[in-house]
């Protein structure tokens, strides 16, 4: 029976610990039924503190008939809502209910100064307006404030600071007895290893503290972080059973830093198990399994399963998937069997084709014009590499300041039933106005400026119009283009532009006006073309003076030229504006023809060359080979400007602006219808500088054919500064057996790499 009684105790404590907020009223008030009073009273009762009289160890707090009143009955009877029994509650803590309480205090006003309803006070309630509130502050002057401590400063901070040091234990050596090899032979977790300390090296906030913290907890604190990230990158490489002690301990040598000890146990190593994929069918049916690079008997390592979802998650959307998900990975441990097994949910959405173009927000031109940008058809299966091709091209047009490209549902299927996909434009015009400037300097060229003003999209769409102008001390223009970009087709602009120059060389003085007309398909800083090519046609009226060797004096000719230059160019390098591997071929031609001393027809070419060989990441080794001939007209009867010249920043450096080649008796240069150029370049990048040795050589002659002797060789080094839009380059050259009249050095300033 006494078992049976304590059972039921035990029952009845477990209720008390759920309901135990329905007895604290019970044990808050007093276990002596003639010392309380009934909260009835608390009206016309003042508030007593009461001093309990010693518990008899033997007598129970609550008795059992006590207990039995204050808890529920155990019937099956349905129980009471939670709000219900939470207003019971409040009603009891407060004294009442709400109407209850309001009539207590209309009867007797000092009741509202018993905050919480208690009928028996152990300690008062405070007053429900503190009076020294009410009182005023003290006056400024009469506030006494002590100022705030000096600051520690660094030096006192430095031999306050204590000193510690940092060893990992544990990583040493493989610990486990199943070590998996590679094809050497060698234990694969000697490098996982020095993969997790290289790891844990780059981010402990132990090692970013330098050794030294302001006391043991800081040293502590910062213990404990690095075990977490210990840890975390041992579940990273696998080792899911791991395990890091960390311990503070004093160097045995008094002065001596403290020794902050990692223990490292790893446990043993998981490999994949199974793999499996929850996703629909797909075509081709292996496309998502054949992207999930890591195999089963492979280390779970966490960087390469993250590789391999985002893999698969561009892989899908490249093959006909614009609305693939992939979701939540799972990997089921085995601890017996120390392997992984992996599932990953893959949300394929609809296989599509592309269908229509839309576009929305400021827009800078229509969704007629984004087609002619695109290089995909409507009904071609959806590749998300064609959609980053669009997002490029209409980047490069100048003309958004915000543009974004995502696929939608479309309308209707294809024939064979696969849904439509259409492409959601979004485009920011950006402000059509552009200012843009630059500056450079050459021995022998002189100081030279150029600004242009550009409306780039005053006809739409992409027609923009161009004034610009030259200054220098060498030459001076202006003019004026109108040009439409993406003519009708991707990457096809028209140009037309009307120009006045004046030239004031030592090789000539021209005052030369110019009508000209080109379409092209060139490279672009954003966009760079394997092929291009251009086509064009230009007439020049020009007044030139030039040496007359026949009567010995300079002499001034007014000719009249026509030509129709065209050009096709093949690039395999990297980099437009700073080429690091790869090739570039050009081949210029224009047939032209020259009034002014007879009608004159002849054609120049020019071929050039040039290769980039990296030898390390930051060296590369460039060569630069070109030729050139004018066929059909003898020299004198050519104009000065069309002629080729050598020397200068472009051409072969550590010689001035045009000064190689044949030379009339005032030492002045005249030009040649050959020339032949070489240049060998070194090249060493450091961050955002770098160093430049150089070798250039070339000539130029009075024959039409080069003859690739009398070489003028040139050497130098530069200096460049990397920006994002290219390398701005200075370059110091100097003549090898410089000649009476050259400059011992030669400077060169411009942006991009020579060549």
């Amino acid at each position: 029976m006494r078992q049976a009684r304590e059972n039921v105790r035990l029952i009845r404590l477990t209720a008390f610990l759920y309901l135990g907020c329905a007895a604290a009223p019970l044990l808050a008030q007093n276990a002596a039924a003639d010392t309380r009073v009934p909260a009835q009273a608390a009206s016309t009762a003042p508030s007593k503190v009461l001093s309990p009289a010693p518990a008899d160890p033997q007598t129970p707090i609550i008795g059992d008939a006590e207990f039995d009143a204050a808890i529920p009955s155990l019937n099956d009877a349905p129980l009471e809502s939670i709000d219900a029994w939470q207003a019971e509650q409040e009603a009891r803590e407060e004294g009442g209910t709400a109407q209850q309480q309001a009539a207590q205090t209309a009867a007797d006003p000092a009741i509202a100064a018993v905050q919480d309803g208690d009928a028996v006070e152990i300690l008062a309630d405070p007053p429900v307006i503190d009076p020294t509130l009410d009182h005023p502050l003290p006056p400024i002057d009469g506030f006494d404030a002590e100022p705030p401590p000096e600051p520690i400063q660094a030096a006192e901070r430095e031999a306050r600071a204590l000193r510690y040091v940092v060893r990992i234990d544990g990583l040493d050596a493989t610990k486990t007895t199943d070590v998996a090899k590679d094809a050497d032979g060698v234990a694969v977790e000697a490098a996982v290893w020095r993969d997790v300390r290289g790891r844990f090296d780059s981010l402990s906030v132990l090692n970013d503290g330098d050794g030294s913290a302001e006391n043991r907890a800081e040293i502590s604190q910062r213990a404990r972080a690095d075990r977490q990230l210990l840890l975390d990158v041992l579940n990273g490489q696998g080792f899911f059973d791991a395990d890091v002690r960390v311990a503070v301990q004093p160097s045995a040598v008094e002065g001596q830093p403290l020794n902050v000890i990692l223990t490292v146990v790893p446990g043993r190593r998981y490999y994949l198990g199974q793999i499996a994929f929850a996703a629909p069918a797909v075509q081709p049916a292996d496309l998502i399994s054949s992207n999930f690079v890591p195999k089963s008997g492979d280390p779970i390592v966490a960087d390469i399963i993250l590789a391999a979802e985002a893999n698969i998650s561009v892989k899908l959307p490249e093959n006909g998937y614009p609305f693939a998900k992939v979701g939540e990975r799972d990997i089921l441990l085995d601890g017996d069997a120390g392997i992984g097994d992996y599932s990953l949910p893959v949300e394929t959405g609809a296989r599509s084709y592309f269908g229509q173009l839309r576009t929305e927000g400021t827009t800078a031109f229509d969704a007629d014009h984004v087609a002619i940008l695109r290089r995909f058809a409507t009904g071609y299966l959806y590749d998300s590499r064609k959609v980053d091709d669009l997002r490029a091209a209409l980047i490069a047009t100048g003309l958004l300041s915000m543009v974004s490209v995502e696929p939608v549902p479309g309308a209707g299927s294809a024939p064979d039933g696969t849904p439509y996909a259409d492409l959601l434009v979004r485009q920011e015009a950006a402000p059509p106005r552009t200012i843009a400037g630059s500056a450079g300097y050459g021995t022998g060229q002189g100081l030279r400026a150029d600004a242009s003003w550009t409306h780039r999209n005053l006809f739409p769409p992409e027609g923009s119009l161009t004034a610009a102008g030259v200054v220098g001390t060498k030459e001076q223009a202006v003019s004026i283009s109108v040009a439409r970009a993406n003519a009708g087709r991707r990457d096809r602009n028209i140009d037309i532009s009307l120009s006045a120059l004046h030239s004031n060389y030592d090789a000539f003085e021209a005052y030369t006006g110019r009508l000209a007309g080109t379409m092209s398909f060139v490279s672009t800083p954003i966009w760079q073309k394997k092929f291009t090519w251009s086509i064009g046609a230009e007439i020049l009226a020009t007044s030139e003076d030039q040496f007359d060797f026949a009567r010995g004096l300079r002499d001034r000719q007014f000719l009249y030229v026509a030509a129709l230059p065209g050009q096709v160019g093949f690039d395999r390098s990297d980099n437009l504006l700073d080429p690091t591997k790869g090739y570039r071929v050009n081949m210029r031609v224009s047939p032209e023809t020259s009034l002014g001393s007879g009608k004159q027809i002849y054609a120049r070419a020019i071929l050039d060359a040039s290769y980039y060989y990296p030898v390390k990441d930051n060296i590369v080794v460039a060569a630069r080979a070109r030729v050139g001939t004018i066929s059909g007209i003898a020299r004198d009867n050519l104009a000065p400007s069309r002629r080729f010249y050598g020397g200068g920043g472009g051409s072969v450096r550590g010689f001035g602006y045009q000064q190689l080649g044949p030379k009339d008796p005032n030492n002045d240069p005249v030009g040649g219808r050959s020339m032949n150029e070489f240049a060998l370049e070194g090249r060493a990048r450091f961050g955002n500088y770098g160093v430049v040795g150089f070798v250039d050589a070339g000539q130029t002659y009075e024959s039409s054919i080069p003859k690739f002797n009398d070489w003028r060789i040139g050497v130098g080094v530069g200096g460049r500064f990397y920006t994002n839009f290219g390398p701005i380059r200075l370059d110091v050259a100097t003549p090898i057996n410089r000649r009476p009249g050259e400059s011992r050095f030669s400077v060169y300033v411009s942006i991009g790499q020579a060549f």
